[in-house]
């Protein structure tokens, strides 16, 4: 595919106010501005009759990322039969795996693509001190495992009222924040333990431990802790456990953010800041404000901005970055906190979040800035195929029922 005469902003530093994208196969194999197109790419797609997109001056983007939501495991329309988004039986379960409950079929993905998002982190919710494993996916598919980007891509944890109130009031632990801690400290001690034992071979194969080994990509800074926190101490008891551990980890919700911002820049990890869109619907969001991102931007703080879908609609996720730029945060931070920034945190900036050569051809093309209101996603193209436009909807509508 050739898409030519766009404003391509590639999130790497470079707009071209008149330029190209080109899509070979999956992959992006050019960009550039209009001036420099090759004669032989535009003679090689008249022959060769491969689709010409010109799309006359609109914006044309990396495809959007929500870094932290629920699409697919909390579906929409089905209620308690369509939700698998916590398990809230036993307060430890790193052994769960999001990507085995995520249902392709949830028309939050139709959505998702409506809105020019191509790919984002889903996972367990938030009622377990350790919630399980997380996965980044695709947005486009009917096998969940063809979507699938990273798997693992990070490992959820808690802390703070949902833990205590989900098993607190069974008279189970966690009844408090410092058995929230306490558990944590305990189990990632007993999988440190685990790790130090087997890499002096003193575990064999066949003699592994299934819960233990789920803690071995965290403890090797493959994937990070996914922190649920929104109060300031929680923000920084999750960054006290991180530092004893020497792991590393991403601040999801941050709620309290901008009251601690100078102590989450020292700490020098990541902010995944949402959502917006929700109601102060419990005590610890009581100082919720779009600001946060801005102020975590200003203190120096990686940031990306979140939906939490279904607690704000996966749809909206370009207009929450637009909110946090109204209240403080740069025009260039808040399309970055759904681009670049949101794939460097999740781990797959490789794959996704810039238009680069050698990266998926996962494209947004929108009728003016996303983060306004009144813009229009006109295509959005994933793994180098048009899978909506605004004039026909989904392009390949049998993905879904």
């Amino acid at each position: 595919m050739l898409l030519i005469n766009g404003k391509i902003i590639t999130m790497t530093g470079k707009t071209y106010e008149n330029g190209f994208v080109y899509a070979d196969g999956s992959k992006i194999s050019a960009v550039g501005d209009m001036h420099e197109i090759p004669g032989w790419l535009c003679e090689s797609q008249e022959q060769e009759k491969q689709p010409v997109l010109d799309v006359d001056g609109a914006w044309v983007m990396p495809g959007l990322i929500d870094a932290h939501c629920h699409v697919g495991i909390t579906e929409e329309k089905w209620g308690i039969a369509g939700d698998d988004c916590n398990e809230i039986t036993l307060p430890l379960t790193p052994f769960l795996r999001a990507v085995d409950a995520v249902n392709p079929m949830d028309p939050a993905f139709h959505d998702a693509v409506s809105a020019g998002i191509t790919s984002l982190m889903t996972g367990p919710g938030s009622s377990n001190i350790v919630g399980g494993q997380a996965v980044f996916l695709k947005v486009y598919g009917r096998c969940v495992n063809q979507m699938v980007v990273k798997a693992p891509a990070a490992m959820k944890v808690a802390f703070g009222e949902n833990p205590k109130m989900n098993y607190g009031d069974k008279g189970k632990m966690p009844y408090s924040r410092m058995a929230i801690a306490g558990l944590l400290r305990e189990e990632l001690w007993k999988a440190c333990c685990y790790k130090e034992k087997k890499d002096k071979g003193g575990i064999n194969t066949g003699e592994e431990d299934f819960r233990m080994e789920c803690w071995l990509p965290v403890l090797n800074k493959e994937i990070p802790l996914k922190a649920h926190v929104h109060r300031a101490d929680d923000i920084l008891t999750a960054i006290s456990i991180a530092k004893e551990f020497n792991i590393n980890i991403t601040l999801d919700h941050c709620t309290e953010g901008h009251l601690v911002a100078g102590e989450i820049a020292e700490s020098g990890f990541p902010v995944i800041s949402g959502p917006g869109f929700a109601a102060r619907s419990k005590i610890e969001v009581k100082n919720m404000n779009f600001k946060t991102a801005g102020i975590l931007e200003k203190a120096g703080v990686k940031t990306a901005i979140m939906t939490d879908h279904p607690v704000s609609l996966v749809q909206y996720l370009p207009l929450c970055a637009g909110l946090c730029v109204k209240h403080g945060l740069s025009m260039e931070g808040g399309l970055k906190a759904v681009t670049i920034n949101a794939a460097q945190i999740c781990g797959v900036e490789e794959r996704t979040g810039s238009l680069e050569e050698g990266k998926d051809a996962d494209i947004a093309v929108f009728s003016g800035n996303p983060m306004e209101v009144f813009t229009r996603t006109l295509y959005t193209i994933i793994d180098g195929e048009i899978v909506y436009s605004f004039n026909k909807g989904v392009q390949k509508a049998d993905n879904w029922i």
